[in-house]
């Protein structure tokens, strides 16, 4: 087994009380479907600063900002990507970046 990042990028949010209990549901459903291959939930991000190699530094998120991470293990990247597909942050438009961690 491999570990991979998945770095959510995007989707709507809500401050209507039901529809944000529905969506948080909706993402314990989805962890729990994966079991074991969950490592670590993450959590959700706040805007990003970047530090370029000139030393100046840009607090705008950069060009795709990340709304969140987590850790899934997974045989190899097709199976990684298959997990991904069931995820709720897809249904509110969003995306995910999947990397797999290298061992050193």
């Amino acid at each position: 087994m491999a570990n991979f990042l998945f770095v959510y990028h995007g989707g709507s949010k809500t401050s209507d009380p039901t529809e944000l209990e529905s969506v948080i549901q909706a993402w314990r459903d989805w962890f729990t479907s994966m079991g074991n291959a969950v490592i670590d939930s993450g959590n959700p991000v706040g805007l990003s600063t970047t530090v370029n190699s000139d030393g100046s530094i840009v607090n705008n998120g950069g060009s795709n900002p990340a709304s969140g991470y987590s850790l899934i293990a997974a045989a190899n990247i097709e199976e990684a990507c298959n997990q991904a597909k069931a995820c709720p942050i897809l249904a509110s438009g969003g995306s995910i970046e999947i990397a797999e961690i290298i061992d050193m």
